[in-house]
């Protein structure tokens, strides 16, 4: 199981500072596991269609936690290499799914529309866009950051869990330059491999849970 220390951090007038997740409020704890099913969840999309997992059983499918505002997933869009690997995991049959857990009571929040004009606007190429605004997707996989990644193998096993890359940066020259660890699963993956990497530490700004 990943480990709750992962970096989150706030962006200020001088730039983002991490802090441990640990000095913030803790999230109830997580279902998600490596090497174990991965829970399932039903969230409406930016369309308004339920996203299930079951419903792409038998396919790889990665869920990438994102933000409007921070300045750690802004980086991976400015780079365009968040979007590259969308388009390089669509074309070989990967289901991706961003999803947006914050809360309608916090200040990133954004209704179905505003969501979707948000990520084209970034050049997302996602299978779907979720709006998980209760947190209860969230809360199950764990996740504390926006850029924080799971990947999912065909048997609903969840395989890699973390950053999605070793930048932990809000420039998009470090990023372009990194080691993503998504795009290495992926290649072990549907290669038949076993994941070498199957957790990180993930960075970014903290997810915007309700309270």
């Amino acid at each position: 199981m990943l480990g709750r220390r992962a970096f989150l951090a706030w962006a200020g007038a001088a730039g983002s500072v991490a802090v441990p997740a640990r000095a913030l409020t803790a999230p109830p704890p997580p279902q998600a596991e490596v090497d174990k099913p991965a829970p399932a969840f039903d969230v409406v999309d930016t369309r308004g269609r339920h996203q299930t997992l079951a419903r792409f059983a038998g396919r790889t499918v990665v869920l990438e936690w994102t933000s409007p505002t921070c300045p750690f997933a802004a980086a991976q869009y400015e780079s365009g290499r968040m979007q590259a690997l969308q388009t390089w995991a669509r074309g070989r049959g990967v289901v991706w799914l961003t999803v947006l857990s914050s809360h309608p009571s916090r200040s990133d929040w954004l209704e179905p529309e505003a969501a979707e004009a948000f990520d084209q606007k970034r050049g997302g190429n996602p299978t779907a866009l979720l709006i998980d605004d209760s947190g209860a997707m969230g809360h199950a996989y764990g996740a504390m950051t926006a850029n924080h990644m799971f990947v999912i193998d065909r048997k609903g096993v969840l395989l890699y869990a973390g950053g999605i890359d070793d930048a932990m940066s809000t420039k998009a020259a470090e990023v372009s330059q990194a080691h993503n660890y998504v795009r290495a699963a992926l290649d072990d993956i549907l290669a038949g491999r076993k994941v070498k990497t199957a957790t990180s530490e993930p960075a970014g700004c903290a997810i915007a849970y309700a309270g």
